[in-house]
């Protein structure tokens, strides 16, 4: 039963994450996005085959339990953005905010289904076997977000948090920072092979800890 939620939460948060994108560029004044139907919620808007399907089945047949993918990147015209630098920096957080806010929302329903240590009130209105389908939901909506929000801060491309790190540096930095563009991907799958996936999952566990108070908070006050 783990796998398929895992695969439905990530098909979500991937959606969530590619939309949150989309409609920050639309706010900041590119319509690119919108053009091509990007700004939707509709999974089907934002599937990357090998990276929204093919990845994640893979993984579901592999010892370890853990599921990741990617989706559609959102693209991005800078020559209608206003502030080309910042604004593509904002559009790149937008996604990575985005999966954060998502996995405080699965924070506090997985609080609900704890109140009361019997499964708690969405457990008991959905019945036993649903509401255990509802806990581990939110447990993998916690992890999946936190873990898709660590990764795309990373400061390498193609990922978010490459056009964050673009806006702090200055002048030739920046310059030889934009040399490794090209070679971005590369540069992860070599750190994701050196140690960086354990790097990781150490964050998930830290981050995920703190989500996890919320939501033994949220169990305490409703108990």
């Amino acid at each position: 039963m783990h796998t398929p939620i895992a695969i439905l939460v990530l098909l979500f948060s991937l959606t969530f994450h590619e939309f949150a994108h989309a409609r920050a560029a639309l706010k900041l004044g590119d319509d690119t996005a919108q053009r091509l139907g990007r700004v939707s919620l509709n999974p089907i808007a934002h599937i990357d085959p090998v990276g929204t399907i093919i990845v994640p089945l893979v993984m579901a047949l592999l010892p370890g339990g853990m599921i990741f993918g990617w989706a559609k990147p959102v693209p991005v015209d800078e020559r209608r953005l206003a502030s080309p630098l910042r604004d593509q920096a904002l559009i790149a957080a937008a996604g990575p905010v985005s999966n954060l806010v998502l996995a405080a929302i699965f924070a506090i329903g997985l609080g609900l289904t704890l109140a009361g240590g019997h499964g708690g009130p969405l457990a008991t209105l959905a019945g036993g076997d649903v509401g255990a389908f509802l806990r581990l939901l939110c447990q993998w909506g916690v992890s999946l977000n936190v873990l898709l929000a660590l990764f795309n801060l990373i400061p390498l491309p193609p990922l978010d948090g490459s056009w964050i790190m673009r806006l702090a540096l200055r002048g030739d930095a920046r310059a030889s920072y934009e040399r490794l563009r090209p070679y971005g991907f590369l540069l992860v799958l070599v750190l994701m092979y050196a140690g960086l996936g354990g790097f990781l999952g150490r964050g998930v566990s830290v981050v995920g800890g703190w989500y996890l108070e919320v939501a033994l908070a949220v169990g305490g006050l409703l108990s």
